[in-house]
């Protein structure tokens, strides 16, 4: 990715508070397992397992459990079933017919991890405290919804992709515009198991571009420094997306583009090779860093968070105390719902639905806040590159690792 430097100063050097922070990529690993790089977080963005079985989840976490990672953070994807209650109770024996599954053990394994912080459509803010370590700190949001493909879990209808309901999809199910509407404004690291439309979604190299339309709508208006995605396996990849908006309108709305979009090309391809596959978004280097610096909050624009109705996208997620393990391991974890398991409580902050009432008050909110956010960096990390029935057997990926500016936590 190296492109002309660009005109902002946010490009000639990061801002003086932040630090380099190595976040190693991974996602679609299906029972799986590579080597992973040395970094500080690690990031799963969904499907460790074929069909969410008690044994594949419990081999998978133990797996990642076993990393050496200051912070975990690990989404569901649409193959690990028993973790949307839901759909587990509707469509189970579909799928474990002679050897049914029970979905609170299954989410108990990551509740109950003491180095996983597992989301489910929430955000938490991660404070990374080991002294030797970069002392970061940045606000991420996981979610595992993807448009629906068959009898998986975790989907909506790709005709409910805007905010009208249709009648094909399930009784009292969400649109894709009030699922990815609740993603806070604020984030650093968004992660989804879709990609976003015409990023790092194509089926094959000249295949059909699969991501989700609303999720890139919602991705331009929030801007994230980085969005970590998987579920399309050829997709894997990198873009580097950098955005311009217009002025609002008269009715406070916004238009919002893509100025430009740089393809990363991986430095070592080959997976048999040690040498890692970087993507260098720092200033080290004479790279051109990342092109991204928040504003101060302006008086005047700011929106109240509403919730959707109770339960809606709720998966039965299994609550716990993460406190006192964190206060043990030294890591910090600040949830913004009350639980950072239970995606049916609202955030603190903005988000780009947040106003039923006055939506334009939103998005002016999401126009300001995003003014210095120039650039985000979007990742596929699939690990398995092929698809089923994997003709000519499973290929496997090396994880993408991304340097980052952080800031450091004061």
């Amino acid at each position: 990715m190296n492109n002309p430097p660009s005109s902002s100063p946010s490009a000639s050097s990061p801002p003086s508070l932040t630090r380099r922070t190595r976040i190693v990529c991974i996602g679609d690993t299906h029972n799986s397992t590579v080597k992973l790089p040395k970094g500080d977080v690690l990031i799963h963005a969904g499907d460790l397992t074929n069909q969410g079985s008690y044994s594949e989840l419990s081999k998978s976490i133990q797996w990642l459990e076993k990393a050496d990672f200051e912070a975990k953070i690990v989404i569901a994807g649409n193959h690990d079933i028993t973790l949307d209650r839901d759909f587990y109770s509707q469509h189970g024996q579909s799928f474990h017919n002679q050897h049914p599954q029970d979905p609170a053990k299954c989410l108990a394994l990551l509740a109950s991890s003491p180095t996983i912080t597992y989301l489910c459509h929430n955000p938490v803010t991660i404070q990374l405290k080991d002294p030797i370590g970069p002392r970061t700190e940045f606000t991420i949001f996981g979610s595992p919804y993807s448009p629906r493909n068959g009898l998986w879990a975790f989907g909506y209808d790709r005709s409910t992709q805007g905010t009208e309901h249709t009648g094909t999809q399930t009784a009292g199910e969400p649109t894709a515009r009030e699922i990815w509407g609740t993603i806070p404004i604020d984030i650093d690291v968004l992660v989804t198991h879709t990609p976003p439309l015409t990023h790092c979604d194509q089926s094959s190299v000249a295949g059909d571009h699969l991501g989700c339309e609303e999720l890139l709508t919602v991705l331009s208006q929030i801007r994230p420094r980085l969005h970590v995605c998987g579920h399309i396996h050829p997709g894997r990849g990198a873009e580097r997306v950098r955005w311009k908006a217009g002025n609002p309108d008269s009715r406070g709305h916004v238009a919002y583009d893509e100025a430009a979009v740089e393809r990363w090309e991986d430095p070592s391809p080959d997976p048999r090779s040690a040498k890692i596959s970087l993507v260098d978004l720092t200033a080290r280097g004479g790279n051109r860093p990342l092109d991204f610096h928040d504003l101060e909050p302006v008086p005047g624009v700011s929106c109240s968070p509403t919730l959707l109705p109770a339960g809606t996208l709720h998966h039965g997620n299994v609550p716990i105390d993460r406190d006192e393990r964190d206060r043990d391991s030294g890591l910090s974890r600040t949830s913004r719902t009350g639980s950072d398991l239970n995606p049916s409580l609202a955030t603190d902050t903005p988000s780009i639905g947040s106003d039923s009432l006055n939506p334009a008050r939103s998005d002016q909110a999401a126009f300001v806040a995003g003014t210095g956010r120039c650039e985000t960096c979007v990742v596929n990390c699939s690990v398995v590159a092929t698809n089923w029935p994997h003709a000519g057997g499973k290929q496997l990926n090396k994880p993408v690792v991304v340097d980052l500016d952080l800031p450091v936590r004061v």
